[in-house]
């Protein structure tokens, strides 16, 4: 059974639905290609024909459920990142276009060997995952202390047939079989004073234990620090997601830890410090 809406009237209806919240209403259109599958191109193959009566049901709850707070992904269950589509949960965070960048800049410094790679607190699997299909010799290992959230990355490395290894525990201490040429990590960095600067829909539906971490958000950094050596050697790599404002004391912690180690800040594409890199000797 059709609705009386088109697709383009649905698309017109949920925009002005969205905006008078006041929000942001390019979500209308995630969500309605979500909802249909839709590539931008096949959305316009559709324009004109009537949306089924179920689907425009169900957007219209979606577009509705959006202007309460819920993040579009969350709605759809599912997120790209990388180029990937990612199944997302509750259970871990959104993939941020910012750790793309993080992404890029490992492929970038050594695409020209296999490596052994690990993903700490790898949430839906995003980093890991789009390492390893971009570079498919790589031997890639996601960690996750969260069961639930290694079930996603699971269903996500399946989906996209790629052949990684999970494993569930704190930090680095499910790498038994190291050492590791490089690790890579976007850990929970926020401090619980940058609450009342977030986004409610973030702090309401996204885990908290993902997001925030003790010592003004420096926590995981230092149990990195602490545990990293009986994981690495030699010209090992770490490769980490920052807080914008953490730059100098990450890197200064980690100058400190390992004084012969070579450590450098990289800002993001809008000039904010986002990512440090340790390269041990």
């Amino acid at each position: 059974m059709n609705s009386n809406k088109t697709f383009f009237e649905a698309q017109q209806w949920a925009f002005s639905f969205i905006e008078k919240q006041g929000l942001e209403s390019s979500a209308a259109d995630m969500l309605l290609y979500g909802e249909m599958g839709f590539s931008t191109t096949e959305f316009l193959m559709h324009l004109r024909q009537p949306m089924p009566q179920k689907n425009w049901e169900h957007f219209q709850n979606n577009v509705k459920l959006y202007c309460q707070g819920w993040p579009a992904q969350y709605l759809l269950g599912s997120a790209y990142f990388y180029g990937l589509k990612l199944t997302v949960t509750q259970a871990t965070l959104i993939p941020r276009p910012e750790t793309e960048e993080l992404v890029d800049w490992v492929i970038s410094g050594n695409e020209n060997t296999s490596k052994k790679v690990a993903d700490i607190g790898t949430g839906t699997g995003a980093i890991g995952l789009a390492l390893k299909s971009e570079l498919s010799t790589w031997n890639v290992t996601l960690t996750d202390i969260s069961k639930e959230a290694l079930k996603v990355a699971h269903r996500n490395a399946s989906d996209l047939n790629l052949n990684v290894t999970l494993r569930q525990g704190d930090l680095l201490e499910p790498l038994n079989d190291g050492p590791y040429d490089i690790i890579i990590s976007n850990p929970p960095y926020i401090s619980q004073d940058e609450k009342k600067n977030m986004d409610c829909s973030v702090l309401l539906h996204e885990p908290q234990s993902a997001l925030f971490a003790a010592e003004n958000g420096l926590a995981f950094y230092r149990q990195i620090a602490e545990q990293i050596p009986q994981y690495i050697h030699a010209n090992s790599k770490l490769y980490l997601e920052i807080g914008y404002t953490q730059g100098k004391s990450v890197v200064g912690l980690f100058k400190r830890a390992f004084p012969q180690a070579e450590v450098t800040l990289k800002r993001d594409i809008t000039a904010h410090d986002r990512m440090v890199r340790v390269i041990f000797k």
